[in-house]
């Protein structure tokens, strides 16, 4: 079969395309992010250079927050927000686990209290105490 007449799926670099999605600051750290495992494509977990394309399903674990998005277009350039959210759509399933984390989080911190000034000499000798035991 002649090649020139396959159709061309336009497809693009995952770790750019996260990128430029704004899921990652920098390339390198999208790079990393799938690297480690963090990012799977179709439920399988591919290479920073795998080519993705309109309609693949993602899952993106960021810190605690985990994004279970389908692609819905490609750029290599990274733009502002609104632009970079039209690139993905994400489940509604996956908003509201990351809604219910949020609030759960959020619930946990709710009797911490910072303290209004620094420890004392015998506070930090305390704390070191502790520290020493934890040591053992």
């Amino acid at each position: 079969m002649n090649p020139e007449a396959l159709p061309v799926v336009p497809s693009i670099r995952l770790d750019v395309w996260l990128w430029a999605a704004r899921f990652y600051k920098t390339r390198s750290l999208a790079k990393q992010a799938v690297d480690t495992g963090k990012v799977e494509v179709g439920g399988q977990r591919p290479k920073s250079s795998r080519a993705i394309r309109i309609g693949d399903a993602l899952r993106v674990q960021r810190g605690e927050e985990v994004f279970e998005i389908s692609v819905r277009g490609l750029s290599d350039m990274r733009g502002p927000a609104p632009v970079a959210q039209g690139l993905y759509e994400e489940s509604d399933a996956s908003r509201k686990a990351r809604q219910e984390v949020r609030l759960r989080r959020a619930a946990e911190r709710t009797g911490y209290q910072a303290p209004e000034h620094k420890p004392d000499k015998r506070a930090r000798r305390l704390i070191r105490a502790l520290g020493d035991i934890d040591a053992l």
